[in-house]
C-alpha cells in the first residue's frame, strides 16, 4: 500500500514574515533526516523559495548538498475568473502528482490571497503560519480592541483557513493541523513581547491553532540565502560555527520537534 505524502503548507496573507526561510530550513531538516522531499512554490512570480533553491543548486555543484525536487507554479492569467481558478487547481494537482512518491511535500505560498494559494491551503496536512512578533502582523489573524486587547473577531485570513478546514473534512474526511509560528523573536523581555504571549494563548483557544516559537531575530538566517544554504549546511560548507549559529540550529531543532510530523519525532530526538 502506497503512503500519501504529508503536505506542509507555509501560509499567511502578509509578506516579510519569513515563510521562505522557514520553508527551506524545514525542507533541509527533513532531507538530512533521510526523508524524500518535494517542494512547490505557488508564489512563483515573487519566487523567493525558487531563487533560494536555484542558489542552493549552484552551491551543490561544488559542495554535495541534499536537494528537494522543486516545482514553481505561476498564477493563471486566464481572463475568465472561473477558468483561471480551475487552471490553478489543475496545475497544483499536476505538481502534487509529480511529487507523489515523496514522503513530504512542502508548499510555499504568497503573502496575499489568490485562488492558487487557497488551493494550496486546501490540501495541507500541516499549515504553518509564521508571524513577526508584533501586533502589526497579529492583525492578519484577528481584530483586537486597541485599549484592552480584547478579541473582537477573527480576520479574513483566519476565516479562510477555517473554511478550508471544513471543506477538507467534507472532501476526504481529512484534517488540517494549524500551527502559528512566532518568528523573529527578540531576546529582550519587553512589555510588547509579554502582551503578545498573553494574546496568543487566548487566540490559540479561540481560533483553533497551536502556536510555537520560531526563529529569533538573527542575521544568519538572511545571510544564508545567497548561497542557498541553511544552518544545517554550515559544517559541509566549512563555515565556522559561532554561538549565534549554534543557537539558530537549536531553534530549528526545537521547531522540527514541536511540529509533530509523522515519523519525525524519533529521528529529531
Amino acid at each position: 500500500m502506497t503512503t500519501k505524502p504529508h503536505i506542509i503548507v507555509l501560509g499567511n496573507e502578509k509578506g516579510g514574515t519569513g515563510k521562505s526561510t522557514v520553508s527551506m530550513h524545514v525542507i533541509v531538516s527533513l532531507l538530512r533526516m533521510g526523508f524524500s522531499v518535494g517542494s512547490i512554490d505557488v508564489d512563483a512570480r515573487q519566487g523567493t523559495l525558487t531563487r533560494y533553491m536555484e542558489n542552493r543548486k549552484l552551491t551543490a555543484a561544488k559542495i554535495p548538498l541534499p536537494l528537494s525536487d522543486h516545482i514553481p507554479i505561476l498564477l493563471s492569467q486566464h481572463p475568465s475568473r472561473e477558468v483561471g481558478i480551475q487552471e490553478d487547481k489543475q496545475n497544483l494537482e499536476d505538481a502534487l502528482n509529480q511529487l507523489s512518491s515523496k514522503q513530504f511535500i512542502l508548499i510555499d505560498t504568497p503573502g496575499s490571497d489568490s485562488s492558487l494559494s487557497r488551493a494550496a491551503h486546501a490540501v495541507a496536512d500541516t499549515l504553518i503560519t509564521p508571524l513577526n512578533d508584533s501586533f502589526v502582523d497579529l492583525d492578519m489573524l484577528v481584530r483586537l480592541k486597541s485599549d484592552t486587547l480584547d478579541i473582537l473577531r477573527p480576520s479574513t485570513y483566519a476565516e479562510m483557513v477555517w473554511d478550508q478546514k471544513k471543506q477538507r473534512a467534507i472532501r476526504d474526511k481529512g484534517s488540517i493541523e494549524w500551527i502559528v509560528l512566532r518568528n523573529r523573536l527578540s531576546s529582550i523581555n519587553a512589555r510588547n513581547k509579554e502582551q503578545m504571549e498573553d494574546v496568543m494563548q487566548l487566540l490559540a483557544k479561540r481560533i483553533g491553532f497551536r502556536y510555537i516559537p520560531g526563529f529569533g531575530e538573527r542575521v544568519i538566517f538572511r545571510e544564508l540565502f545567497l548561497a542557498g544554504i541553511t544552518v544545517l549546511d554550515l559544517e559541509d560548507c566549512k563555515i565556522p560555527m559561532s554561538l549565534s549559529h549554534v543557537s539558530a540550529k537549536q531553534e530549528l531543532r526545537n521547531l522540527i520537534q514541536r511540529m509533530n510530523l509523522p515519523h519525525v519525532e524519533r529521528l529529531a530526538a
